[in-house]
């Protein structure tokens, strides 16, 4: 009976590793994680700060609540009418006024410090490998690679209509999850992991806003200026954002689709990008499969080892 039993949570657990590589790519999805609640799982150093900065402010503001809640309580039983028939005829009290004065503005100042550390290190952008520009549309986002090994690298990024999901899935070679829908697009923006990257962000008619939460991107594009920002992706995968500025009708249906690969499969995708975008995609999501399967392999072997 044992050994039945063990044959069993062996096989749990291998289906729960072919799980964990079909849903890896839905980590990044708006909304999946946390029942809709917090930020995406951060994945840059400065998603890690703006995290941080988020839960610091939170206990702050979490234990003025708690204190001016337990201050009113107070002060309605100790001066009810019950318990204080003559009311009060004090006008002021100068040490009150100097606390209530004081205090606050000390906690401006320890909120202010770090929000501007961090704010310097999303405006300054470091030595970067680099260069993409973005260019939003209504209501679509077209990319260039603007460095000179890359030569005239350039396409439009289209979101995927529900009705053709299951066939970009098909020609893919992913299951139909892995295309989300409203935010999965035709061609991905293709970045190498580790690289730190200048990005650009324009617009050739209204104001749109290239927004990556899990880098902790958001940066508006407007017509006749180029704005630029920096990202360092940590780890490969696909990511997606949004237009965060209302552009027209179709602004809920302009995503942002970034996808991570390691440092040889984006050369190997540079390379053929430049003669047919197209087959270099369906390169790069060969070499991606081939190396999930590795991956997941892998993973089998050492649970098979450890089940022995």
């Amino acid at each position: 009976m044992k050994a039945v039993f063990k044959r069993l949570m062996n096989l749990v657990t291998m289906a729960t590793a072919f799980a964990g590589v079909s849903t890896a790519a839905l980590a990044a999805e708006p909304g999946f994680n946390n029942w809709q609640l917090g930020f995406q799982a951060s994945t840059s150093d400065v998603m890690d700060d703006i995290t941080w900065f988020n839960n610091f402010t939170l206990i702050i503001i979490t234990v003025i609540t708690v204190f001016v809640l337990a201050l009113l309580m107070y002060c309605a039983v100790k001066f009810s009418a019950k318990n204080n028939p003559v009311p009060s005829r004090t006008s002021h009290n100068t040490t009150i006024e100097i606390v209530w004065t004081v205090v606050p503005i000390l906690i401006l100042v320890i909120i202010a410090i770090p929000s501007f550390r961090l704010l310097y290190k999303q405006l300054e952008i470091p030595e970067y490998d680099m260069t993409v520009k973005a260019i939003g549309y209504q209501w679509y986002w077209g990319y260039e690679y603007t460095d000179e090994n890359m030569g005239e690298l350039y396409f439009d990024s289209i979101m995927v209509q529900d009705a053709d999901r299951q066939e970009i899935a098909d020609a893919r070679g992913v299951s139909i999850d892995e295309v989300p829908r409203l935010l999965a697009v035709d061609y991905d923006l293709v970045i190498p992991v580790d690289t730190t990257v200048r990005l650009q962000v324009t617009s050739e008619d209204v104001i749109h806003a290239f927004a990556m939460p899990t880098w902790g991107v958001k940066i508006d594009a407007i017509p006749g200026r180029l704005n630029e920002t920096w990202f360092h992706a940590r780890e490969e995968g696909v990511y997606y954002g949004q237009c965060s500025e209302l552009c027209g009708k179709d602004h809920a249906f302009m995503p942002i689709a970034v996808r991570v690969v390691s440092a040889d499969q984006f050369q190997q995708w540079a390379s053929a990008a430049q003669d047919d975008l197209d087959v270099a995609n369906e390169q790069l999501m060969a070499s991606i499969a081939q190396a999930k399967k590795l991956a997941a392999q892998g993973e089998l072997n050492e649970i098979s080892v450890a089940a022995k």
